[in-house]
């Protein structure tokens, strides 16, 4: 197993997501990737954006990547382990005007807005996917069943995404760092910042085929529903759990689906993308036997 570290330049930088750009670095699988980032937006610091940048090929968030898994195949699932996420000293909240500007300290885990106004951190990247398996130039805002714009809070450091891989090598990419963020992100956007330092674990499993991403944090399993519809993404999600229920803790459905009404939240991950998501959590001390 080997560490990489992914330089933030012009060249590993970009701002949509297509099968047909290059991977900036190749690994195998176990490896661990190293990188900061920019804020979402482009933003270097309050008032000043990155440049140059390609009005159609960068008009997305600013993403690190691609990078190869040697060996990924298509219809494989990727790993990616969330080993650290560590935020930068100033974020954004551009919800409205003037933007919420917050002065962020990643030692004591704390962020404060220009009126004084204290949250805890809980930093996580907004996007960690790869791209759809047909060509062309790609949004990075919708979320896809291949992961990109979850924006999901619960993918903090310590947790782990399992995606399905689309396209030959994985061509993963990540960015959007987000210092803390509520469920719905109901204004567009979260504590927006750049990140100070992420690493993540890239593996590929076998033994694990999935049509919509799920995740295993320190005390839960997660399954996603994308659409955009908030009632099929809810479907979509419980639909996961269910299925989830039956390989990890041998249910048939018919008691899956009841123990579920028992035990397990719907959440509504973001509704701001396009495409809604729900994401389905059952922890782990919710069933004892």
């Amino acid at each position: 197993m080997a560490a990489h570290e992914l330089p933030l330049e012009r060249g590993t930088l970009h701002g949509h997501f297509s099968r047909d750009l290059p991977p900036v670095l190749s690994v195998e699988p176990g490896d661990s990737i190293r990188f900061e980032t920019i804020e979402s937006g482009w933003v270097l610091e309050p008032g000043r954006l990155y440049e140059p940048r390609d009005p159609e090929l960068d008009a997305g968030h600013a993403l690190l990547g691609p990078v190869e898994v040697r060996g990924a195949r298509a219809g494989q699932t990727l790993e990616v382990r969330i080993d650290e996420v560590r935020v930068g000293g100033w974020g954004a909240t551009p919800a409205g005007e003037p933007a919420l500007i917050w002065a962020l300290d990643a030692d004591a885990g704390t962020g404060l807005d220009a009126a004084g106004r204290k949250v805890e951190l809980s930093p996580f990247l907004g996007v960690l996917g790869m791209p759809p398996p047909e060509p062309g130039i790609h949004s990075t805002i919708p979320p896809r069943r291949w992961g990109g714009n979850l924006d999901c809070k619960e993918l903090v450091a310590g947790s782990i995404l399992y995606l399905p891989v689309p396209v030959d090598g994985a061509l993963f990419s990540a960015g959007d760092g987000h210092a803390r963020q509520g469920d719905g992100e109901v204004g567009g956007v979260a504590i927006e910042c750049p990140l100070e330092h992420v690493e993540l674990t890239l593996d590929l499993r076998d033994d694990l085929p999935l049509e919509l991403p799920i995740a295993r944090t320190a005390d839960a399993w997660i399954t996603f529903g994308l659409d955009e519809s908030l009632d099929r993404a809810a479907d979509s999600a419980l639909e996961g759990m269910l299925e989830l229920m039956g390989r990890e803790l041998g249910l048939d459905r018919h008691d899956a689906l009841a123990l579920a009404s028992v035990v397990v939240d719907l959440r509504v991950t973001q509704i701001v993308n396009g495409v809604r998501g729900v994401h389905a959590v059952l922890r782990d001390d919710a069933i004892r036997i």
